[in-house]
This record gives structure tokens, sequence and C-alpha cells, in this order.
């Protein structure tokens, strides 16, 4: 049965969806701002953040809203919705056809809720806490689960090379090659959701970035969880990483890249709350989420 918040989640992100897709012949007379180097937002992404936003406010008013563009919106209490309008706003630039609207709701910083949309493709992938993870192509919702692999070895990895931390590149690198050297490949497709969305339908066997924001992976990780998976930080601590350093994948995998990753990662990139690459103005993981606990199979570094 889907949950209430769910319906609501969903009628937003279609909201979201359609103002992106009538803007798509567009895009060449779109106003463009840079809110940091090389950190774009558009219009676009304004004005379906607003869809987003009316639709949650209409339904919940009582509840809290942390969106990429306007930030925090409404009263801060245990329930938040936490919002990404249009992941990959680099992409829908460009005309490169992968970008996708995230929603999730966080229950006292803990993922309950989640959206992932997919508007190109019609791709709907939902979560609720407890209830599985499910994907929807237009023909209803279908179970998803992570991926059976149980190494490194043939594994498709995703990742992505933030533009606020190339101050790590060289270390992130470093942890390609040593996935390379057991996995099959890599992949860099520029939207963190939809990565995550991916991992958990098990289309990916694992997944990691530095330096994401709440809205980048709030729904995707919850995603990946409801599908069976595992999700946590560089160091192996599971939940929401206040870093935003993420490892995701099944338990398998995320153990094994994090092993891998864990021998080349920097002491700052292992450090629990990453202070590097954020604006202050900008609420951090680490004031909305707490770590769930952890899985009974699932082993973890402090």
């Amino acid at each position: 049965m889907t949950r209430p918040a769910i319906t609501i989640a969903v009628r937003a992100a279609r909201a979201a969806g359609n103002v992106i897709l009538r803007y798509m012949n567009r895009i060449d007379g779109l106003t463009v701002v840079e809110k940091q180097r090389m950190d774009f937002a558009s219009e676009v992404d304004k004005l379906a953040e607003a869809e987003i936003v009316k639709e949650l406010r209409r339904a919940y008013p009582d509840h809290g809203i942390l969106a990429e563009e306007s930030g925090a919106i409404g009263k801060k209490g245990p329930l938040t919705w936490v919002i990404d309008p249009l992941d990959g706003t680099h992409n829908y630039l460009r005309g490169i056809p992968h970008f996708s609207v995230s929603i999730a709701m966080l229950d006292k910083g803990v993922p309950v809720y989640g959206v992932v949309f997919d508007p190109l493709r019609g791709e709907l992938f939902t979560a609720s806490k407890g209830d599985g993870a499910y994907l929807d192509k237009g023909t209803g919702p279908t179970r998803i689960r992570v991926g059976k692999r149980e190494n490194l070895g043939g594994a498709m990895i995703a990742t992505g090379f933030p533009y606020r931390q190339r101050a790590h590149l060289d270390t992130q690198l470093a942890m390609t090659r040593a996935l390379l050297g057991q996995a099959e490949d890599i992949r860099r497709s520029g939207s963190a959701a939809l990565d995550l969305a991916y991992t958990a339908a098990g289309r990916y066997d694992g997944y990691f970035e530095i330096g994401l924001k709440p809205w980048d992976m709030a729904a995707g990780v919850l995603l990946v969880h409801e599908a069976g998976g595992r999700y946590g930080d560089f160091a192996g601590r599971d939940g929401i990483p206040a870093s935003g350093n993420i490892i995701a994948g099944n338990l398998n995998v995320a153990k094994a890249m994090t092993d891998a990753i864990g021998a080349h990662a920097t002491p700052e990139l292992l450090k629990a709350d990453q202070a590097g690459g954020r604006a202050s103005s900008v609420p951090t993981a680490a004031s909305l989420v707490t770590p769930p606990a952890r899985h009974p199979n699932t082993p973890g570094r402090a």
C-alpha cells in the first residue's frame, strides 16, 4: 500500500518534472547563475523547486523543508523534507539526457520516505522505511533489490568528480585506480540521486563520491537501504555521512569498496564531519541526520 507521504512526494516530483521538460527546448534562453565556482543553477531549478514546495506545504504546512536553491523553509522540527529539484543541472544545461528530481522526508534526521524521478525516461523510484524500494516505469511499481555480487570482481561502480572538491582530486583518482584494479568499470553520469537509485535497482553494484550535500543523497540512500543495501562514509560508519563522503552498495560490495577506498583516503576524508567544501549558509548533513541502528550483519569501523 502506498503511503500518503509518498503519494504527495510523487505528485510534487511529477510537477517538477513537467517544468523541467517544458524548458528543455529553450535551454539557450535560460537565465543561469554561478552560485559558487563551477556550481550553476538555472531558473528551471527554481521553478521546479517552487512546484515541489507548493505541493509539500499544501499537504504538510507544519513540516520543515530544506531545498537546494531556497535553503531552510518553514518550521524547524522533527519532520523535514529535503529536496533537489534538478539533480544533474550541468547535464540538463548541456542537453545531456540524464537528470532527476529527488525528494525525501527525514524524521529526526532519519530518511523515512524517498522519491527519485527521472522525467525523461518516466522512471519513478520510491521507498518507505520498512516497506521496501520500488521502481515504476509506467506500468505499476515493481520491487527492486541491490545486486548479488559478492565482491568487486566484475562490479560496475558509479562515482562523481564534484566541482567543490577538486582539492581531493589526486586522492579520488587513487581510489578510482584501486577500484579499477578489481572492478569491471566505473561510470560517472552526473546525477548522484540516479546513481543511488541505480545502485538500489542493481544496475550499478556500488557508488562512491566525495562531498555530497544532504539533498543529493537523502532519497537515494533510503532506496539503497530498503533494497537490501548498505550506505555509510569512507571509514565504514553507517548512515548518511555528515562529511558528505559516501559509499553505497550491497553488504559485500560496500565493505570491499570501503576497504579499497579507505586505504587511499586522507585523514580529512575519513573524518566523521569534513569541514571543507561547504557554504556556511547551508545546513550540513550533520545538522539533519543521525545514523540508523547498525545492521546486525554489517561490520563497521569506528
